[in-house]
């Protein structure tokens, strides 16, 4: 996470691959609590402490995913267009190619979506041997 909080800060990283650093250590903190309430004993002072801190590390996690989507907003409203000076047929040309662009990028979603059903489907199975669920070719 801090090294996409660097390269956001220096202009060559990506708000979002900050947000989903965020997302991951929340869900790997979560992941863990989990663990630790089967293995523990439910009156452990330690399981009440790990609690404590992963409700500590949700809250910083959230501030950094509102503070990096505050900052991307501002960063957008500064590059708004200006139509000011554009003619009927140049807004009518960027409308088809925002068009275009729209079009595409959803086709670039609803495959990268697939991608990651995919990753995950493969991390699931992976992660089902290591724990001793199967053989994997189920």
């Amino acid at each position: 996470m801090v090294d996409a909080a660097d390269l956001v800060v220096q202009g060559k990283g990506k708000f979002e691959e900050l947000m989903v650093c965020s997302h991951e250590i929340a869900a790997s903190t979560a992941q863990l609590v989990a663990a630790s309430k089967v293995k523990a004993d439910k009156d452990s002072t330690n399981l009440v402490k790990l609690q404590q801190a992963s409700r500590s590390v949700n809250q910083a996690t959230a501030g950094v995913v509102a503070s990096t989507k505050s900052g991307k907003s501002q960063i957008e409203e500064k590059d708004t267009m200006d139509f000011s000076s554009m003619t009927l047929t140049q807004i009518k040309r960027q409308e088809m190619d925002s068009q275009v662009r729209v079009l595409e990028l959803e086709n670039q979603l609803q495959k990268e979506r697939q991608r990651l059903g995919d990753l995950r489907k493969k991390h699931y199975e992976l992660a089902g041997v290591a724990e001793g669920w199967g053989d994997g070719t189920e």
